[in-house]
């Protein structure tokens, strides 16, 4: 097989220090991410695949950092201590899994080079990530070493279970836009070759590629469809309530990531699913301030329509009155209670609804929350999160708040 990942000078070390070894693999205790997954050991592997932890050899400012992820995770720290670049990791991983370009998933790529990494001899520069997810196949890991400069390209990727590596590439020829592939067959040829675009993730190709003849090659075909499934169906959501007030167009209906398009989710939601609409007036009565009877939408103008907070005493009062820790408070919660149909997420289509897990990214989770509302937020995401369609991944500065609630995993970040 080629080399695990590209040498150095593919990605070059940050700073002066020694350039770390690769990762150990999964066979080694010191790669495990520890992240409950709602089962012990005894009990076998979640039917539905999911990401169990999110790996940063060397991405913005982190170095040589494995996250645990459980069904609820809470990434802790200060300003400046890396939480928004995880997030920002998590979601590029996801849009690599599901097909997307490179350059879709890194449009800033300077930003994620470690800020003292040096260029080789070639003015090359780059960054690794790498994920864990866990499903019916166990635990598989992926690696991706990417090169940021020059110019924006795949240098290497390595997929791995139980030890055993599946998938590697790495660039052998800077003049050429593939990387060389080899993969695990298990036949009377052990290893298959074969060139790759260096544009898009590999793992997220071998459908395509892989016949799926041997043990081997159906081994890694379930290892690459596990990860697929897993980084897919993922909603990054920062609500932006300065963009939920105002009246909006009749739409999709499919709630866009800074939940400015609230009214017309609430439009769809209030005449197409009855349960998930009352749970969603029962979060909002809990956690805003007066009477709550209802939350509605209706028509204002030509194509246009608002969202408003029915008082219950003939009063309705429009979202613009609002403050921005209600609306945001009111955006989150109808995420949590709504899924994929309703989420502008990339789900895929060929996997059984009960076989998927949403994935929430929420920056600034507590943002403009006051006690009673985060407090209302927290045991609303643990009860969703616990039934396993949905996990949540949040950032706050401070997690105290979520101490002594089942279920929720703390990652506390550093600044150094």
């Amino acid at each position: 097989m080629t080399p695990l990942l590209p040498s150095p000078s593919s990605v070059p070390s940050p700073g002066p220090a020694p350039v770390p070894s690769p990762p150990p693999s999964p066979a080694s205790p010191s790669a495990a991410f520890t992240a409950p997954s709602g089962k012990d050991a005894t009990q076998g592997h979640p039917d539905r695949p999911c990401v169990t932890g999110l790996l940063l050899s060397a991405f913005a400012g982190h170095r040589n950092l494995g996250l645990p992820l459980g069904p609820f995770t809470l990434l802790a720290g200060a300003s400046g201590s890396g939480k928004t670049s995880a997030l920002r990791a998590y979601e590029a991983l996801a849009r690599l899994g599901g097909g997307a370009e490179l350059w879709e998933a890194f449009p800033e790529p300077d930003a994620c080079v470690p800020e003292r990494a040096r260029a080789d001899a070639q003015r090359r520069r780059g960054f690794r990530i790498g994920c864990t997810a866990d499903g019916p196949e166990g635990p598989v890991r992926l690696e991706v070493a990417v090169q940021a400069e020059p110019e924006l390209r795949i240098v290497g990727e390595r997929l791995t279970a139980d030890g055993v590596v599946l998938l590697e590439t790495a660039l052998r020829d800077p003049g050429r836009r593939t990387v060389q592939a080899a993969w695990h067959t298990a036949g009377s040829t052990p290893v298959t070759r074969a060139p790759l675009p260096d544009d898009r993730l590999g793992t997220a190709m071998l459908p395509l590629r892989v016949a799926g003849k041997t043990p081997g090659q159906r081994r890694v075909l379930a290892a690459a469809e596990q990860m697929v499934v897993a980084l897919r169906s993922v909603f990054a959501c920062d609500p932006r309530p300065d963009r939920m007030r105002d009246p909006v167009p009749l739409g999709s209906g499919r709630l866009l990531g800074g939940c400015g398009n609230l009214a017309d989710v609430l439009w769809r939601t209030q005449a197409e699913c009855a349960i998930r609409y009352g749970l969603l007036v029962s979060a909002v009565r809990a956690a805003c301030a007066g009477p709550v009877a209802g939350l509605r939408a209706e028509p204002y103008g030509a194509g246009l329509v608002r969202a408003l907070l029915d008082r219950g005493d003939g009063v309705r009062t429009d979202l613009v009155r609002l403050g921005d820790g209600e609306l945001r408070y009111v955006a989150l919660a109808l995420v949590l209670l709504t899924g994929p149909g309703v989420l502008e997420v990339d789900a895929p289509g060929e996997v059984p609804a009960a076989l998927q897990t949403l994935t929430v990214l929420a920056d600034g989770l507590d943002r403009g929350l006051d006690p009673l509302q985060r407090a209302e937020l927290l045991r609303l995401a643990a009860r969703m999160c616990e039934r396993g369609h949905i996990r949540l991944v949040g950032a706050v500065s401070d997690a105290s708040w979520a101490a002594g609630v089942g279920g929720v995993t703390v990652v506390h970040l550093d600044c150094d």
